[in-house]
C-alpha cells in the first residue's frame, strides 16, 4: 500500500508542474529572467545605435548595441536578425558627458560623472500596445584624481550594461 501512495504522489507532483508549463505556455513564453514575449516571437533585431551626442566616443556605439544586442541573446531564446526581428530596436546615442560632482571648498571637484543617455524606439510586431519610444539614462561616479582616458573603458563597458538591463525590463519585463 505504501508503494501505491508514492506512485500517486508522484504522479500528482507531475500532473501540476504540467498544468504550470500549460498555463505558462498560453500566456506567452516565459523565462528565469521574468521576461514575457509573445509565443509567435522568434526574432529580435537590434540596429547599430550611432552617436549623435555632441561630444563623440568613437568605440561607444560598437559598445553599447553589442551590450544589447548580448542582453536579448542571453536572457531570451530569441534568434538575433539583421533588420526587421518580430521585437525591434532602433534609436540613437543622444548625450555622452562628463560633468564635476561633490564640488569641495577650494571649489575642486572629488568626483565626477559620467552620463549616456539613449533613445530608443521599441515594436512589438504581435503587442503593438507594448512599443515604445523612450530615453534611457545611466551614470557612473569616478574620483576626480582619476585619469579619465584610463578609466573610460570600463565605465563606458558599465553604463552600457546598465542601459542594456534597463530597455530590456521596459520591453519584454513591462517595468
Amino acid at each position: 500500500m505504501g508503494l501505491f501512495k508514492k506512485v500517486n504522489a508522484v504522479h500528482g507532483i507531475m500532473a501540476i508542474v504540467l498544468v504550470m508549463l500549460t498555463g505558462f505556455s498560453a500566456c506567452g513564453i516565459y523565462s528565469f529572467t521574468g521576461a514575457s514575449i509573445p509565443p509567435e516571437a522568434k526574432s529580435v533585431s537590434v540596429m547599430y545605435f550611432p552617436n549623435q551626442a555632441l561630444l563623440v566616443e568613437p568605440t561607444l556605439s560598437s559598445i553599447f548595441t553589442d551590450a544589447l544586442r548580448n542582453k536579448f541573446t542571453s536572457q531570451t531564446n530569441l534568434t538575433m536578425l539583421e533588420r526587421n526581428g518580430d521585437l525591434a530596436l532602433t534609436g540613437a546615442i543622444v548625450d555622452y558627458k562628463t560633468t564635476p560632482e561633490a564640488i569641495q571648498a577650494d571649489q575642486t571637484a572629488a568626483q565626477n560623472r559620467l552620463t549616456i543617455t539613449v533613445s530608443v524606439q521599441f515594436t512589438n510586431k504581435f503587442e503593438p500596445d507594448k512599443d515604445f519610444d523612450t530615453k534611457f539614462t545611466q551614470f557612473t561616479v569616478f574620483a576626480s584624481t582619476s585619469d579619465y582616458n584610463s578609466v573610460k573603458s570600463e565605465l563606458i563597458d558599465q553604463i552600457s550594461e546598465m542601459l542594456a538591463e534597463d530597455i530590456f525590463n521596459k520591453a519584454v519585463i513591462n517595468w
